[in-house]
């Protein structure tokens, strides 16, 4: 299993936040993109927020691909038309490559890899 984080930022206007977590509650969602979602590989995804920075948890099979999921979603027309709509909220992070929405997020620590220690601190 494959574990994805990645960060965007949305417009900082309150309304539009508000908007868009509304589309993502689950009696709002669009069905064709939960499966276009779970057809990619995806077996979980969580979307947090803090201010307007979105921070995304991908859970994914082993064979999962970011670059294949692009190629399926540019296939896809109900997931261009929801992409579409959601650059009215989104907006990209500074550091982002031109186009580009989410930007992966590079993994800097881990407690599993961490030397571990029965000292009391």
């Amino acid at each position: 299993m494959k574990r994805i984080c990645m960060a965007l930022d949305l417009v900082d206007d309150a309304d539009l936040i508000a908007e868009y977590e509304t589309y993502h509650q689950p009696q709002h969602s669009w069905p064709e993109i939960t499966h276009s979602i779970r057809q990619a590989g995806i077996r979980d995804m969580n979307i947090y927020r803090t201010g307007n920075r979105l921070f995304m948890i991908i859970e994914a099979d082993d064979h999962f691909s970011l670059d294949e999921k692009g190629k399926l979603d540019l296939a896809n027309p109900k997931v261009q038309e929801w992409e579409k709509l959601m650059w009215k909220f989104q907006q990209p992070l500074p550091w982002a490559k031109n186009g580009e929405k989410w930007v992966e997020m590079k993994n800097i620590y881990r407690l599993d890899k961490s030397p571990v220690t029965d000292q009391a601190i």
